[in-house]
């Protein structure tokens, strides 16, 4: 059974970064989609960016609200998937959470192709 931990949030000012990481364990990291994803205290979770396992290359993917200021990078030899967020907005606040799809290599962006999950990291951006 693969765990997914996540670490790196906080609180930031307005424009300030943030480094998020998800360390993996038990499982098949290397060919898993990895993604990112978020909750805000009230709304819907929420598509943030993915990066595809290694048979896709790698690709990347992210939401159109953060293109630009997020970066999802991996480190299949450390089992740990980053979100480097940059120029963050009072609207990135929410929960963030990693998430690991086995059955599917690819960029994939639905909650629901997703099998593993971490227990979120919450970040807050204060204006």
């Amino acid at each position: 059974q693969m765990q997914l931990v996540e670490s790196g949030g906080g609180l930031v000012q307005v424009g300030g970064s943030l480094r998020l990481s998800c360390a993996s364990s038990g499982g098949t990291f290397g060919s898993d989609a990895l993604g990112w994803f978020r909750q805000a205290p009230v709304g819907r979770r929420e598509f943030v960016a993915v990066i595809g396992g290694r048979w896709s290359g790698h690709t990347t993917s992210y939401a159109d609200s953060v293109k630009g200021r997020f970066h999802i990078s991996r480190d299949n030899a450390k089992e740990t998937a980053y979100l480097q967020m940059k120029k963050l907005k009072p609207e990135d606040t929410a929960t963030y959470y990693c998430a690991a799809a086995e059955r599917y290599g690819g960029a994939v962006e639905l909650d629901w192709q997703y099998e593993n999950w971490g227990q979120g990291t919450q970040v807050t951006v204060s204006s």
